[in-house]
């Protein structure tokens, strides 16, 4: 099973890890969270290239992605111009990622993702470019974002205009890529870019003090990254991949509206629960999709509605039949049927879910909702075999809290 007790826990660590921590900030700005920003940026920009005709491997891009933030996870926030410096030293920069490799390799059972990942890290030849290209543009934006909060609690930093200046000519080298001039020039979609970004600003359990404090935005990052592993414990075409990691980092995105609702609200009545699903399909068709290409709203609305079902297209239009994930493995897993498991997304929620209260709980800042959540959650999935995926094992790894 590649979704281990040491995988979860080391990219938990992402929500401990501070950014821009020599400087005064106005809210804590959160690896995890920067990492979320920057794989919706670079959908983003993958959309536009796909558009001009550009055929893409998204594989790649979620996998680098994903390789890179568990790279960052264990140098922690080395501040960007030493790990440029760094970088230009071939031989200092191979031993980084060779301690880096040596780190998480133990953390990790699965021997094609540590192939994968031992490639990604010390055979950066072997990546392809057009990918890289869009992953390394989307975390320039996603850092300028964040320097134009610090530098308006920091305005009389000398260092302002050098950061500013470095961070835009950097970007200026992927003006190639569409979808960066169109953000830079402020163009619709830098509107649904910022407002993605706000659900950083929105803290979960936002009545339960908890530690770490986590964003809805750095928790979707979190349920993609496991949705995505869960999904290469099964066998899977691109397009599952595709959409089941995709699918949970914006299974959120109407709290970008709506704000979050926790879960015993919105279930605290079938007449509520629906009123609230109507809420935020109105308003996502009036403050999300306007910003948005036309051609990608019946992608995210895939993702978004109904998004803890499993779903296939046949014949153009979506299947509203129940489907197991066992059933999609066997008969529809090929990219003609666009195959999007919700059990899987779910599953990937509630293990996030579950760590947020049990590591709160580990770390002594329990209360009796988080105590209550862990259990529940872990009882929920004690017999839990999804499609040949054994979630069961996953949580008895865990100590029992209380």
């Amino acid at each position: 099973m590649i979704v281990t007790y040491s995988l979860v826990n080391e990219l938990f660590r992402a929500f401990h890890i501070k950014r821009w921590n020599d400087r005064l900030r106005p809210m804590e700005l959160i690896e995890m969270d920067k990492h979320a920003h920057k794989m919706i940026i670079a959908y983003c920009l993958g959309k536009y290239e796909e558009m001009k005709g550009v055929k893409l491997d998204w594989n790649d891009i979620i996998r680098f992605g994903i390789y890179e933030l568990l790279r960052r996870i264990v140098i922690s926030d080395i501040k960007s111009t030493i790990y440029r410096e760094i970088k230009k030293d071939k031989e200092a920069f191979k031993k980084l990622n060779e301690y880096i490799f040596e780190e998480l390799e133990g953390k990790i059972t699965d021997d094609a993702i540590k192939a994968e990942l031992h490639d990604f890290l010390l055979n950066p030849q072997s990546r392809s470019r057009k990918e890289i290209r869009i992953l390394e543009a989307a975390h320039i934006i996603a850092s300028l974002w964040e320097f134009r909060i610090i530098k308006t609690v920091n305005p009389t930093s000398y260092q302002n205009i050098k950061i500013e200046a470095d961070l835009l000519n950097d970007i200026v080298q992927f003006n190639d890529l569409e979808g960066v001039q169109k953000i830079t020039s402020q163009h619709k979609i830098a509107n649904f870019v910022d407002l993605c970004s706000q659900l950083r600003f929105q803290f979960r359990w936002a009545q339960t003090p908890r530690v770490p404090n986590t964003s809805v935005l750095g928790h979707c990052m979190l349920v993609a990254c496991v949705s995505y592993f869960f999904t290469r414990d099964i066998p899977n075409c691109p397009k599952r991949l595709y959409n089941n990691f995709f699918g949970g980092l914006f299974h959120d995105l109407p709290e970008a509206v709506t704000r979050d609702i926790i879960s015993p609200v919105k279930r605290s009545s079938k007449e509520f629960h629906f009123l609230i699903l109507k809420l935020e399909r109105e308003l996502a068709e009036k403050e999300i999709f306007p910003h948005i290409e036309p051609a990608w709203i019946d992608e995210l609305k895939y993702f978004t509605q109904c998004d803890m079902q499993n779903k296939i297209v046949e014949a153009g239009s979506v299947s509203s039949r129940q489907l197991s994930v066992e059933e999609i493995t066997n008969t529809y897993n090929k990219d003609e049927f666009v195959p999007f498991d919700g059990e899987i997304v779910s599953a990937a929620d509630h293990l996030s879910a579950f760590l947020e209260s049990w590591h709160s709980c580990s770390s002594g800042i329990k209360s009796d909702e988080l105590i209550e959540s862990a259990k529940k959650i872990s009882e929920m999935n004690r017999t839990m075999n999804l499609g040949g995926i054994p979630v069961n094992e996953l949580y008895s790894a865990f100590l029992p809290i209380g």
